[in-house]
């Protein structure tokens, strides 16, 4: 396949670029020659790349496919030049990063923007979904998730424990009370996170060995698929919230929210990273993966505090704030 490495080039900057001839030029190639190298690339692998017409280039579903796999390889080369270059492993590059929203905006963002400062000549693109990206068509080389996943074609790798907890705003508590039973919640107004609207939700419980589990009432629950803004509407004194506690740690830490019934444990989600199963890691990934490794473990014990912190007296119904952990 390396002969045909000035081929493969020229159909990741097509593809890029959206345009043949313009990827002809940037790699010195005239209209003609670039269409003839993309006919001998498409004769090579055997599929058609691309959908071609006198006003526009579309990658054929087989093109989309390539071109991820082409983009890592190349990726990867670049990083062995790189290497040898600078006789050491050094990071550079684009990193296509996916979280989910809340954790990714309150959290992640700023821990990023600190890696960009000791690793200058790597740039981030920053995803953000609550739903799983799916890392070779959206072309992601690490995404970072709560709970254990089931996908064997990625290697996932836990960056940290994470306990999911209920929580409300001090307000919301003060005017309604806290529930200290599972059956209580039904006289309470609940905030719900899920992909689909309408669909059932549970909340399971468990207290020395004595399980439990809450229908939420979603006809009655304000919904959303952004954990974002459920912490948001949790935070107003909306209702009552099933947040992970490295989305809701600053909060807890700041009184703006509170847990609600600690004595009943929820499942916990540990924090995963997850990339595409491959013999080659890029430098740059690496180092960011270990670089979230650190911060997570710096800051796990921020997270407990918060969730060891006795409660305060009195009425809880402060102004809300900004704080990031």
């Amino acid at each position: 396949m390396i002969e045909n490495l000035g081929d493969i080039r020229l159909f990741v900057e097509a593809a890029r670029l959206g345009s043949l001839s313009a990827a002809g030029r940037k790699l010195g190639l005239s209209a003609a020659a670039a269409s003839a190298r993309l006919s001998k690339l498409e004769a090579a692998v055997h599929a058609r790349l691309f959908e071609r017409s006198t006003r526009q280039l579309r990658l054929t579903g087989e093109g989309q496919l390539y071109l991820a796999h082409c983009q890592e390889a190349l990726n990867a080369l670049d990083d062995g030049r790189a290497a040898l270059q600078t006789g050491t492993s050094k990071a550079r590059g684009k990193i296509r990063v996916s979280a989910t929203s809340d954790f990714g905006r309150h959290t992640l963002k700023a821990w990023l923007d600190e890696f960009m400062v000791l690793y200058p000549d790597v740039t981030l693109a920053l995803t953000l979904s609550d739903s799983l990206a799916d890392l070779i068509h959206d072309e992601i080389d690490l995404a970072i998730r709560f709970g254990r996943p089931t996908d064997g074609s990625v290697v996932a790798r836990q960056l940290a424990a994470n306990q999911r907890v209920l929580c409300a705003s001090p307000g919301f508590l003060a005017r309604h009370g806290m529930p200290t039973e599972p059956a209580e919640l039904a006289r309470f107004s609940c905030i719900v996170m899920q992909a689909t609207p309408g669909t059932p939700v549970e909340w399971r419980f468990e207290r020395e060995g004595i399980a439990e589990q809450f229908s939420v009432p979603v006809q009655t629950a304000l919904e959303t698929n952004d954990g974002a803004l459920a912490r948001a509407w949790a935070v107003d004194g909306r209702g009552i919230a099933l947040k992970s506690t490295w989305d809701i740690g600053a909060d807890l830490l700041a009184q703006r929210l509170r847990v609600v019934m600690p004595a009943w444990r929820l499942p916990e989600a540990p924090v995963h990273a997850l990339y595409k199963r491959s013999r080659y890691l890029p430098t740059r990934v690496r180092l960011l993966l270990d670089f979230l490794v650190d911060r997570f473990d710096a800051v796990s014990a921020d997270i407990d505090r918060a969730l060891a912190a006795p409660e305060p007296p009195g009425d809880f119904s402060g102004p809300a704030g900004t704080l990031v952990v």
